[in-house]
């Protein structure tokens, strides 16, 4: 199989509408945007040639046979290497909600479909779910049933919302909470299975959901143990 990453594209706010157009015509129909701001200093950002100004940071999900031809076009039509112009990085999945899920991650790309997809064996691994606005408690309440701890949720904008009819039968609005929680990987698939039961595809949360694999961590305490790391 392919595998499948999730791309982080850090870039000034100004440069909405051209990367979204450049998403879709290298087949990237699926992303999410989430405004921020620079933190570095005066003398880093000097530096490094950035400007201070406002940031959009845009997630996108491909495989790896997409990256090597995006990442030439990044170079070539959207000049990512003017200094200023922005960042692009790779992290890759540990495992996907559903077949269905994964085809509307990846459409418009060729990818092996499996069921899940494990890169990593990590201790730790991040969950996050992409949910229609307004959902966050019943999604935090599913999880919870699984015994996870709190989560963190931001709000971004998504694209792709006209394919997912196709793949997962619902009509997703572009306005999206995003839930990140930091859970223990052998508790990851009772976690994941219970939002997906309660707030998956089929439901009006219409969440997706995907974990991603944590190398290390510090000061997470899991309510269900007393465990000392």
């Amino acid at each position: 199989m392919d595998k499948i990453y999730m791309m982080g594209l850090i870039t000034n706010r100004g440069m909405r509408e051209r990367f979204l157009a450049f998403f879709k015509e290298n087949h990237i129909h699926v992303t999410l945007t989430v405004l921020g701001a620079g933190t570095a200093n005066s003398e880093v950002l000097d530096y490094l040639g950035l400007e201070a100004a406002e940031k959009a940071l845009y997630f996108a999900f491909i495989t790896g046979s997409t990256w090597k031809s995006l990442k030439k076009a990044l170079y070539n039509k959207m000049q990512i290497d003017i200094p200023g112009r922005g960042i692009a990085f790779l992290i890759p999945f540990s495992s996907i909600g559903g077949r269905k899920v994964l085809q509307y991650l990846t459409v418009g790309q060729e990818v092996v479909i499996e069921e899940e997809s494990t890169l990593k064996n990590t201790d730790f691994e991040l969950l996050i779910t992409i949910a229609n606005a307004g959902y966050i408690d019943t999604i935090m309440d599913a999880a919870r049933s699984a015994h996870a701890p709190g989560g963190t949720v931001i709000h971004a904008k998504g694209t792709g919302a006209e394919h997912a009819r196709k793949f997962l039968g619902i009509s997703l609005a572009e306005e999206k909470e995003m839930i990140f929680i930091v859970v223990r990987s052998d508790r990851k698939n009772e976690i994941m299975k219970a939002i997906m039961k309660q707030a998956g595809p089929g439901t009006p949360a219409g969440a997706v959901l995907f974990s991603l694999p944590v190398t290390s961590v510090a000061g997470l305490r899991m309510p269900e143990t007393d465990e000392t790391d």
